[in-house]
Protein backbone atom coordinates (compact mmCIF):
# COMPACT_ATOMS: atom_id res chain seq x y z
CA UNK A 1 0.00 0.00 0.00
CA UNK A 2 1.45 3.36 -0.98
CA UNK A 3 2.74 5.94 1.52
CA UNK A 4 0.96 9.26 1.00
CA UNK A 5 1.27 12.65 2.59
CA UNK A 6 -2.48 12.87 3.16
CA UNK A 7 -4.98 11.28 5.47
CA UNK A 8 -6.33 8.12 3.93
CA UNK A 9 -9.96 7.67 4.83
CA UNK A 10 -10.60 4.15 6.02
CA UNK A 11 -13.23 2.20 4.12
CA UNK A 12 -14.15 -0.08 6.96
CA UNK A 13 -16.59 -2.89 7.39
CA UNK A 14 -19.87 -1.79 8.95
CA UNK A 15 -21.28 -5.28 8.61
CA UNK A 16 -22.49 -7.31 11.53
CA UNK A 17 -19.93 -9.31 13.52
CA UNK A 18 -18.78 -12.45 11.75
CA UNK A 19 -16.93 -14.35 14.45
CA UNK A 20 -17.58 -18.04 14.92
CA UNK A 21 -16.89 -20.71 17.48
CA UNK A 22 -13.65 -21.42 15.66
CA UNK A 23 -12.37 -17.84 15.65
CA UNK A 24 -9.06 -17.74 17.53
CA UNK A 25 -8.53 -15.64 20.62
CA UNK A 26 -5.56 -13.27 20.78
CA UNK A 27 -3.39 -12.67 23.85
CA UNK A 28 -0.89 -9.85 23.30
CA UNK A 29 1.85 -9.68 25.98
CA UNK A 30 3.82 -6.45 25.69
CA UNK A 31 6.72 -5.33 27.85
CA UNK A 32 8.45 -1.94 28.09
CA UNK A 33 12.16 -1.42 27.25
CA UNK A 34 13.06 -5.10 26.79
CA UNK A 35 16.08 -5.83 24.59
CA UNK A 36 16.01 -8.60 22.02
CA UNK A 37 18.77 -10.54 23.80
CA UNK A 38 17.01 -11.13 27.12
CA UNK A 39 15.49 -14.59 26.62
CA UNK A 40 17.41 -17.58 27.85
CA UNK A 41 16.35 -20.07 25.19
CA UNK A 42 17.28 -17.60 22.45
CA UNK A 43 20.89 -17.41 23.54
CA UNK A 44 21.28 -15.63 26.88
CA UNK A 45 22.44 -18.11 29.56
CA UNK A 46 22.67 -15.39 32.22
CA UNK A 47 18.94 -14.71 32.56
CA UNK A 48 16.02 -16.84 33.80
CA UNK A 49 12.92 -16.68 31.58
CA UNK A 50 11.16 -20.05 31.92
CA UNK A 51 7.79 -18.85 30.65
CA UNK A 52 9.15 -16.99 27.66
CA UNK A 53 11.16 -20.13 26.98
CA UNK A 54 7.84 -22.03 26.96
CA UNK A 55 6.56 -19.70 24.27
CA UNK A 56 9.74 -20.12 22.22
CA UNK A 57 9.37 -23.91 22.45
CA UNK A 58 5.68 -23.83 21.55
CA UNK A 59 5.88 -21.25 18.79
CA UNK A 60 8.01 -19.28 16.35
CA UNK A 61 10.51 -16.56 17.33
CA UNK A 62 11.41 -13.76 14.94
CA UNK A 63 15.05 -13.01 15.69
CA UNK A 64 15.38 -9.90 13.52
CA UNK A 65 12.34 -7.88 14.59
CA UNK A 66 12.77 -4.12 14.91
CA UNK A 67 10.98 -0.93 15.78
CA UNK A 68 11.19 2.01 13.38
CA UNK A 69 12.63 4.45 15.93
CA UNK A 70 11.25 7.51 17.64
CA UNK A 71 10.25 11.09 16.99
CA UNK A 72 10.47 11.92 20.70
CA UNK A 73 12.76 10.91 23.57
CA UNK A 74 9.86 8.79 24.84
CA UNK A 75 10.32 6.23 22.08
CA UNK A 76 7.48 4.14 23.49
CA UNK A 77 4.82 6.64 22.41
CA UNK A 78 5.40 6.60 18.63
CA UNK A 79 6.19 2.88 18.82
CA UNK A 80 2.82 2.10 20.37
CA UNK A 81 1.08 4.49 17.99
CA UNK A 82 2.55 2.57 15.05
CA UNK A 83 1.58 -0.76 16.62
CA UNK A 84 -2.03 0.30 17.12
CA UNK A 85 -2.48 2.16 13.83
CA UNK A 86 -0.38 0.01 11.53
CA UNK A 87 1.00 3.27 10.12
CA UNK A 88 4.63 4.25 9.60
CA UNK A 89 6.19 6.89 11.82
CA UNK A 90 5.72 9.88 9.49
CA UNK A 91 2.23 8.80 8.51
CA UNK A 92 0.76 8.46 11.99
CA UNK A 93 -0.86 11.83 12.72
CA UNK A 94 -1.22 11.74 16.48
CA UNK A 95 -2.65 14.64 18.37
CA UNK A 96 -4.77 15.43 21.40
CA UNK A 97 -4.95 16.84 24.87
CA UNK A 98 -3.77 13.61 26.46
CA UNK A 99 -0.71 12.98 24.33
CA UNK A 100 -0.70 10.96 21.15
CA UNK A 101 -4.26 10.28 20.03
CA UNK A 102 -5.02 8.39 16.83
CA UNK A 103 -7.79 10.04 14.78
CA UNK A 104 -10.86 7.95 13.98
CA UNK A 105 -9.74 7.58 10.35
CA UNK A 106 -7.31 4.93 11.57
CA UNK A 107 -8.85 1.69 12.74
CA UNK A 108 -6.67 0.38 15.57
CA UNK A 109 -5.60 -3.23 15.88
CA UNK A 110 -7.94 -4.07 18.79
CA UNK A 111 -10.70 -1.98 17.21
CA UNK A 112 -10.52 -4.12 14.07
CA UNK A 113 -11.19 -7.17 16.24
CA UNK A 114 -13.89 -5.45 18.30
CA UNK A 115 -15.71 -4.42 15.12
CA UNK A 116 -15.91 -8.07 14.11
CA UNK A 117 -17.46 -9.20 17.40
CA UNK A 118 -14.46 -9.80 19.67
CA UNK A 119 -14.44 -8.87 23.34
CA UNK A 120 -11.38 -6.63 23.63
CA UNK A 121 -9.55 -6.15 26.94
CA UNK A 122 -6.65 -3.99 28.10
CA UNK A 123 -4.64 -3.63 31.26
CA UNK A 124 -1.39 -1.84 32.11
CA UNK A 125 0.43 0.93 30.31
CA UNK A 126 -1.75 2.40 27.59
CA UNK A 127 -0.34 5.32 25.75
CA UNK A 128 -1.26 6.77 23.40
CA UNK A 129 -5.00 7.08 23.63
CA UNK A 130 -6.61 8.11 26.92
CA UNK A 131 -9.47 10.08 25.45
CA UNK A 132 -9.82 8.90 21.89
CA UNK A 133 -8.84 5.59 20.37
CA UNK A 134 -8.55 3.68 23.66
CA UNK A 135 -12.28 4.04 24.16
CA UNK A 136 -13.17 2.68 20.74
CA UNK A 137 -10.54 -0.06 20.93
CA UNK A 138 -11.46 -1.82 24.16
CA UNK A 139 -14.78 -3.12 25.42
CA UNK A 140 -13.25 -4.34 28.71
CA UNK A 141 -10.34 -3.31 30.91
CA UNK A 142 -8.93 -2.99 34.41
CA UNK A 143 -5.96 -1.30 36.12
CA UNK A 144 -5.20 0.99 33.19
CA UNK A 145 -2.18 3.31 33.34
CA UNK A 146 -2.56 6.41 31.15
CA UNK A 147 1.00 7.65 31.41
CA UNK A 148 4.48 6.67 30.33
CA UNK A 149 6.01 5.70 33.67
CA UNK A 150 5.72 5.98 37.45
CA UNK A 151 8.26 6.76 40.18
CA UNK A 152 7.88 3.32 41.70
CA UNK A 153 6.46 -0.01 40.59
CA UNK A 154 4.54 -0.21 43.86
CA UNK A 155 2.39 2.93 43.57
CA UNK A 156 0.42 3.50 40.37
CA UNK A 157 -2.38 5.92 39.44
CA UNK A 158 -4.74 3.54 37.64
CA UNK A 159 -8.14 3.77 36.01
CA UNK A 160 -10.95 1.25 35.80
CA UNK A 161 -12.53 0.68 32.42
CA UNK A 162 -15.32 3.14 31.59
CA UNK A 163 -18.12 1.90 29.38
CA UNK A 164 -18.78 5.41 28.07
CA UNK A 165 -15.13 5.77 27.11
CA UNK A 166 -14.79 9.12 28.88
CA UNK A 167 -11.88 9.26 31.33
CA UNK A 168 -11.49 13.05 31.31
CA UNK A 169 -13.84 13.65 34.26
CA UNK A 170 -12.50 10.79 36.36
CA UNK A 171 -9.51 10.61 38.65
CA UNK A 172 -7.06 7.78 38.81
CA UNK A 173 -7.08 5.58 41.89
CA UNK A 174 -3.61 5.30 43.41
CA UNK A 175 -2.92 1.64 44.18
CA UNK A 176 -0.09 0.88 46.57
CA UNK A 177 1.77 -2.13 47.86
CA UNK A 178 1.47 -4.53 44.92
CA UNK A 179 4.01 -4.59 42.10
CA UNK A 180 2.66 -3.26 38.79
CA UNK A 181 3.43 -6.48 36.89
CA UNK A 182 1.48 -8.50 39.47
CA UNK A 183 -1.48 -6.13 39.27
CA UNK A 184 -1.65 -6.27 35.49
CA UNK A 185 -1.23 -10.04 35.36
CA UNK A 186 -3.95 -10.42 37.99
CA UNK A 187 -6.31 -8.25 35.94
CA UNK A 188 -5.71 -10.41 32.88
CA UNK A 189 -6.19 -13.62 34.87
CA UNK A 190 -9.54 -12.32 36.14
CA UNK A 191 -10.59 -11.44 32.60
CA UNK A 192 -9.61 -14.88 31.29
CA UNK A 193 -11.61 -16.55 34.04
CA UNK A 194 -14.63 -14.46 33.09
CA UNK A 195 -14.35 -15.69 29.49
CA UNK A 196 -14.44 -19.41 30.30
CA UNK A 197 -18.05 -19.75 29.15
CA UNK A 198 -18.34 -16.65 26.98
CA UNK A 199 -19.84 -16.97 23.54
CA UNK A 200 -17.46 -14.67 21.68
CA UNK A 201 -13.67 -14.77 21.25
CA UNK A 202 -11.40 -12.23 22.94
CA UNK A 203 -8.46 -9.98 22.18
CA UNK A 204 -6.51 -9.32 25.42
CA UNK A 205 -3.73 -6.74 25.53
CA UNK A 206 -1.44 -6.83 28.59
CA UNK A 207 0.97 -3.88 28.58
CA UNK A 208 3.52 -4.33 31.35
CA UNK A 209 5.47 -1.21 32.35
CA UNK A 210 8.51 -3.35 33.14
CA UNK A 211 11.48 -3.68 32.73
CA UNK A 212 11.34 0.12 32.27
CA UNK A 213 12.85 1.95 35.22
CA UNK A 214 12.42 2.15 38.10
CA UNK A 215 13.71 -1.40 37.80
CA UNK A 216 12.23 -2.74 41.02
CA UNK A 217 11.47 -6.39 41.66
CA UNK A 218 10.62 -8.39 44.80
CA UNK A 219 13.70 -9.43 46.85
CA UNK A 220 13.29 -13.10 45.97
CA UNK A 221 13.87 -12.22 42.31
CA UNK A 222 16.62 -9.66 42.80
CA UNK A 223 18.65 -12.06 44.96
CA UNK A 224 19.01 -14.43 41.99
CA UNK A 225 21.32 -11.97 40.26
CA UNK A 226 24.68 -11.10 41.81
CA UNK A 227 26.06 -7.82 40.54
CA UNK A 228 29.64 -9.03 40.32
CA UNK A 229 28.61 -12.06 38.25
CA UNK A 230 26.82 -10.08 35.56
CA UNK A 231 28.79 -10.08 32.29
CA UNK A 232 29.33 -6.70 30.72
CA UNK A 233 27.92 -6.14 27.23
CA UNK A 234 30.49 -6.96 24.55
CA UNK A 235 30.13 -3.37 23.36
CA UNK A 236 30.44 -1.82 26.82
CA UNK A 237 32.10 1.60 26.83
CA UNK A 238 32.59 4.12 29.66
CA UNK A 239 31.24 6.87 27.37
CA UNK A 240 29.85 7.22 23.87
CA UNK A 241 32.72 8.24 21.54
CA UNK A 242 30.98 11.27 19.98
CA UNK A 243 27.93 13.50 20.40
CA UNK A 244 24.86 11.64 19.13
CA UNK A 245 22.54 14.56 19.91
CA UNK A 246 21.15 13.26 23.19
CA UNK A 247 23.86 12.26 25.64
CA UNK A 248 22.47 14.05 28.70
CA UNK A 249 18.78 13.22 28.56
CA UNK A 250 16.98 11.77 31.57
CA UNK A 251 17.64 8.13 30.63
CA UNK A 252 21.35 8.78 30.24
CA UNK A 253 21.50 10.55 33.60
CA UNK A 254 20.35 7.41 35.43
CA UNK A 255 24.00 6.42 35.81
CA UNK A 256 27.06 8.66 36.38
CA UNK A 257 29.62 9.54 33.73
CA UNK A 258 31.83 7.85 32.83
CA UNK A 259 30.01 4.51 33.18
CA UNK A 260 31.89 2.19 35.49
CA UNK A 261 31.92 -1.57 35.15
CA UNK A 262 30.49 -1.93 38.65
CA UNK A 263 27.55 0.37 37.95
CA UNK A 264 26.72 -1.27 34.63
CA UNK A 265 26.81 -4.73 36.24
CA UNK A 266 24.36 -3.51 38.91
CA UNK A 267 22.04 -2.00 36.29
CA UNK A 268 22.04 -5.27 34.34
CA UNK A 269 21.28 -7.26 37.50
CA UNK A 270 18.33 -4.95 38.25
CA UNK A 271 17.16 -5.27 34.65
CA UNK A 272 17.38 -9.06 34.54
CA UNK A 273 15.63 -9.44 37.89
CA UNK A 274 12.80 -7.25 36.66
CA UNK A 275 12.46 -9.31 33.48
CA UNK A 276 12.45 -12.58 35.45
CA UNK A 277 9.72 -11.24 37.74
CA UNK A 278 7.64 -10.16 34.73
CA UNK A 279 8.23 -13.58 33.20
CA UNK A 280 6.71 -15.15 36.33
CA UNK A 281 3.60 -12.99 35.87
CA UNK A 282 3.38 -14.10 32.25
CA UNK A 283 3.42 -17.64 33.63
CA UNK A 284 0.33 -16.85 35.73
CA UNK A 285 -1.49 -15.67 32.63
CA UNK A 286 -0.48 -18.72 30.59
CA UNK A 287 -1.63 -21.01 33.40
CA UNK A 288 -5.02 -19.25 33.54
CA UNK A 289 -5.40 -19.62 29.79
CA UNK A 290 -4.66 -23.32 30.15
CA UNK A 291 -7.14 -23.73 32.99
CA UNK A 292 -10.06 -22.24 31.10
CA UNK A 293 -9.40 -24.51 28.14
CA UNK A 294 -8.57 -21.71 25.70
CA UNK A 295 -4.83 -22.24 25.19
CA UNK A 296 -5.11 -24.33 22.02
CA UNK A 297 -7.36 -21.77 20.33
CA UNK A 298 -5.39 -18.67 21.31
CA UNK A 299 -2.76 -16.83 19.30
CA UNK A 300 -0.18 -15.51 21.78
CA UNK A 301 2.14 -12.66 20.87
CA UNK A 302 5.06 -11.55 23.02
CA UNK A 303 7.10 -8.46 22.22
CA UNK A 304 8.32 -5.11 23.55
CA UNK A 305 7.98 -1.48 22.48
CA UNK A 306 11.75 -0.88 22.16
CA UNK A 307 15.10 -2.06 23.48
CA UNK A 308 17.61 -0.38 25.81
CA UNK A 309 21.36 0.23 26.02
CA UNK A 310 22.17 -0.56 29.70
CA UNK A 311 25.88 0.17 29.22
CA UNK A 312 26.22 -0.71 25.55
CA UNK A 313 28.19 1.93 23.62
CA UNK A 314 28.48 3.96 26.82
CA UNK A 315 24.72 4.59 26.78
CA UNK A 316 21.90 3.76 29.18
CA UNK A 317 18.70 4.64 27.29
CA UNK A 318 16.94 3.92 24.02
CA UNK A 319 17.45 7.31 22.35
CA UNK A 320 19.59 5.87 19.56
CA UNK A 321 19.35 3.49 16.60
CA UNK A 322 21.88 0.86 17.65
CA UNK A 323 20.72 -2.77 17.61
CA UNK A 324 20.30 -2.90 21.38
CA UNK A 325 17.69 -0.13 21.20
CA UNK A 326 15.74 -0.80 18.00
CA UNK A 327 15.76 -4.61 17.97
CA UNK A 328 13.07 -6.34 20.03
CA UNK A 329 11.93 -9.86 20.90
CA UNK A 330 8.95 -11.18 18.92
CA UNK A 331 7.38 -14.58 19.56
CA UNK A 332 4.13 -16.04 18.21
CA UNK A 333 2.39 -19.20 19.32
CA UNK A 334 -1.01 -20.65 18.58
CA UNK A 335 -3.05 -22.61 16.06
CA UNK A 336 -1.19 -23.12 12.79
CA UNK A 337 2.05 -21.54 14.03
CA UNK A 338 5.14 -23.78 13.74
CA UNK A 339 6.52 -24.98 17.08
CA UNK A 340 10.10 -24.53 18.18
CA UNK A 341 11.16 -22.64 15.07
CA UNK A 342 12.85 -19.31 14.39
CA UNK A 343 12.66 -16.88 11.51
CA UNK A 344 15.58 -14.63 10.63
CA UNK A 345 13.87 -12.38 8.08
CA UNK A 346 14.09 -8.66 8.71
CA UNK A 347 10.75 -7.37 9.94
CA UNK A 348 9.14 -4.57 11.88
CA UNK A 349 7.30 -5.19 15.13
CA UNK A 350 4.35 -3.43 13.50
CA UNK A 351 4.04 -6.15 10.86
CA UNK A 352 2.14 -7.95 13.61
CA UNK A 353 -0.91 -5.73 12.96
CA UNK A 354 -1.84 -7.19 9.54
CA UNK A 355 -0.50 -10.60 10.60
CA UNK A 356 -3.00 -10.99 13.44
CA UNK A 357 -5.85 -9.73 11.29
CA UNK A 358 -5.03 -12.26 8.58
CA UNK A 359 -4.66 -15.14 11.02
CA UNK A 360 -8.03 -14.42 12.64
CA UNK A 361 -9.90 -13.74 9.42
CA UNK A 362 -10.37 -10.08 10.36
CA UNK A 363 -10.19 -7.69 7.39
CA UNK A 364 -6.99 -5.64 7.44
CA UNK A 365 -7.89 -1.93 7.70
CA UNK A 366 -7.13 -0.15 4.43
CA UNK A 367 -4.95 2.42 6.19
CA UNK A 368 -2.45 -0.20 7.42
CA UNK A 369 1.00 0.24 5.83
CA UNK A 370 2.91 -2.70 7.28
CA UNK A 371 3.32 -6.18 5.87
CA UNK A 372 1.89 -9.47 7.13
CA UNK A 373 4.29 -12.12 8.42
CA UNK A 374 1.91 -14.96 7.61
CA UNK A 375 3.79 -16.06 4.45
CA UNK A 376 6.98 -16.29 6.52
CA UNK A 377 5.23 -18.32 9.20
CA UNK A 378 4.01 -20.74 6.55
CA UNK A 379 7.35 -20.94 4.72
CA UNK A 380 10.66 -20.42 6.50
CA UNK A 381 12.30 -19.49 3.17
CA UNK A 382 9.73 -16.88 2.14
CA UNK A 383 11.02 -13.40 1.40
CA UNK A 384 9.84 -10.53 3.58
CA UNK A 385 12.00 -7.38 3.75
CA UNK A 386 15.49 -6.77 2.33
CA UNK A 387 15.97 -3.53 4.21
CA UNK A 388 14.72 -1.49 7.18
CA UNK A 389 14.78 2.23 7.88
CA UNK A 390 15.30 3.80 11.31
CA UNK A 391 15.07 7.25 12.82
CA UNK A 392 15.63 9.08 16.06
CA UNK A 393 14.58 12.72 16.39
CA UNK A 394 16.26 15.18 14.02
CA UNK A 395 19.76 13.79 14.57
CA UNK A 396 19.93 10.17 13.52
CA UNK A 397 18.90 8.12 10.50
CA UNK A 398 19.86 4.56 9.66
CA UNK A 399 19.18 1.86 7.13
CA UNK A 400 19.89 -1.86 7.23
CA UNK A 401 20.27 -3.69 3.94
CA UNK A 402 20.62 -7.43 4.45
CA UNK A 403 23.57 -7.62 6.85
CA UNK A 404 25.03 -4.12 6.45
CA UNK A 405 23.90 -1.15 8.50
CA UNK A 406 24.50 2.55 7.89
CA UNK A 407 23.95 5.15 10.63
CA UNK A 408 24.20 8.86 9.86
CA UNK A 409 24.28 11.52 12.58
CA UNK A 410 23.78 15.25 12.01
CA UNK A 411 24.43 17.08 15.28
CA UNK A 412 25.24 20.78 15.56
CA UNK A 413 25.98 21.01 11.86
CA UNK A 414 28.45 18.10 12.00
CA UNK A 415 27.96 14.77 10.25
CA UNK A 416 29.21 11.47 11.60
CA UNK A 417 28.90 8.21 9.69
CA UNK A 418 28.98 4.63 10.93
CA UNK A 419 28.92 1.52 8.78
CA UNK A 420 28.69 -1.94 10.29
CA UNK A 421 28.69 -5.49 8.95
CA UNK A 422 26.21 -7.15 11.32
CA UNK A 423 27.05 -10.65 10.15
CA UNK A 424 30.62 -10.21 11.36
CA UNK A 425 30.06 -7.55 14.00
CA UNK A 426 26.58 -7.87 15.57
CA UNK A 427 27.58 -5.64 18.49
CA UNK A 428 28.39 -2.72 16.15
CA UNK A 429 31.92 -2.21 17.42
CA UNK A 430 33.93 -1.80 14.20
CA UNK A 431 33.06 1.23 12.09
CA UNK A 432 33.83 0.49 8.43
CA UNK A 433 32.80 3.89 7.05
CA UNK A 434 36.40 4.76 6.16
CA UNK A 435 37.29 1.33 4.80
CA UNK A 436 38.09 1.76 1.09
CA UNK A 437 36.91 -1.78 0.34
CA UNK A 438 33.50 -0.93 1.77
CA UNK A 439 33.05 2.22 -0.31
CA UNK A 440 30.61 0.55 -2.78
CA UNK A 441 28.49 -0.66 0.15
CA UNK A 442 28.52 2.80 1.72
CA UNK A 443 27.45 4.39 -1.58
CA UNK A 444 24.64 1.86 -2.03
CA UNK A 445 23.29 2.36 1.49
CA UNK A 446 23.40 6.15 1.22
CA UNK A 447 21.38 5.90 -1.97
CA UNK A 448 18.91 3.60 -0.20
CA UNK A 449 18.67 6.05 2.70
CA UNK A 450 17.62 8.77 0.25
CA UNK A 451 15.11 6.53 -1.48
CA UNK A 452 13.52 5.55 1.82
CA UNK A 453 13.35 9.19 2.90
CA UNK A 454 11.11 9.91 -0.06
CA UNK A 455 9.09 6.69 0.12
CA UNK A 456 8.39 7.02 3.85
CA UNK A 457 7.58 10.73 3.80
CA UNK A 458 10.47 11.61 6.13
CA UNK A 459 10.71 15.37 6.61
CA UNK A 460 7.61 16.15 4.55
CA UNK A 461 4.86 15.27 7.00
CA UNK A 462 1.95 17.69 7.23
CA UNK A 463 1.81 17.09 10.97
CA UNK A 464 3.84 19.53 13.10
CA UNK A 465 5.20 17.06 15.63
CA UNK A 466 7.35 15.32 12.98
CA UNK A 467 7.84 17.98 10.33
CA UNK A 468 10.77 19.97 11.76
CA UNK A 469 12.61 16.88 12.97
CA UNK A 470 12.88 15.38 9.51
CA UNK A 471 13.76 18.64 7.77
CA UNK A 472 16.51 19.49 10.28
CA UNK A 473 18.27 16.21 9.60
CA UNK A 474 18.07 16.30 5.83
CA UNK A 475 19.12 19.93 5.55
CA UNK A 476 22.28 19.12 7.51
CA UNK A 477 22.77 15.82 5.72
CA UNK A 478 22.80 17.47 2.30
CA UNK A 479 25.03 20.34 3.38
CA UNK A 480 28.70 20.13 2.32
CA UNK A 481 30.88 18.22 4.74
CA UNK A 482 33.15 20.39 6.91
Amino acid sequence: MGMKNVLITAVWFAASPCVSANSPNVLFLFTDDQRHDTIRSLGNPHIETPNLDRLVKEGTAFTNAYIMGGTSPAVCSPSRAMLFSGRTIWNTPCQGEYGFELPPEFVTLPEAFRTRGYATFATGKNEPGQKGHFARSFSHGANILFRGMTRTQYEMPLFDHQLDGDYSQRKAVVKKGVHSAELYAGSCVDFLKSRADAGEPFFAYVAFQTPHDPRESPPEFRVRYKDAQMPLPANYLPEHPFDNGMLRIRDENLAPFPRTEERVRKEIADYYACITHTDAQIGRILDALEENGQRENTIIVFSSDNGLAIGSHGLMGKQNVYEHSVRVPLILTGPGIPKGETRGQLCYLYDIHPTLCEMAGVPIPETVQFKSLLPVLKNAEAAHREHLYFTFMSWQRAVTYRHHKLIEYCVGGKRTTQLFDLSDDPEEMRNLANDIEKEPVLTRLRKLLEEERVRLNDGNSAYPFTDKQGKDFWETYHAPRI
